[in-house]
C-alpha cells in the first residue's frame, strides 16, 4: 500500500472518527443527526483509500463509464505489474 493510499485511508479515519466523537459528545441533541452523512460519507475512504478521489475526479469530467474505466486502468496496471516482475 502507497503512502498516498495510507494518507487518503487516515482521512477517512480521521473524519469517522471526529463525526463520531461529536455525535457522541452532543447525546440527544438534534445536531448528532448533521455528524450522521459525514460518518457515511467518510466509510468508502475509509476502506477504499484513493480510489474515491479517482471516482470522484472522473465523476467531475462527466465519464459516464466511471466504473468500466477505472477497473481497465486497474487490469492494465496489474498486467504490466505482472510482466515487469522476475519469475
Amino acid at each position: 500500500m502507497t503512502r498516498r493510499d495510507l494518507r487518503w485511508k487516515a482521512a477517512g479515519l480521521a473524519l469517522f472518527g471526529l463525526s463520531c466523537a461529536m455525535a457522541a459528545a452532543l447525546d440527544g441533541s438534534a445536531l448528532t443527526l448533521a455528524f450522521f452523512p459525514v460518518a457515511l460519507l467518510a466509510l468508502p475512504l475509509l476502506v477504499h483509500g484513493k480510489r474515491v478521489g479517482q471516482m470522484v475526479r472522473a465523476g467531475w469530467r462527466g465519464h459516464g463509464r466511471t466504473v468500466d474505466l477505472l477497473h481497465a486502468a486497474r487490469l492494465r496496471r496489474d498486467s504490466f505489474a505482472r510482466s515487469k516482475s522476475p519469475r
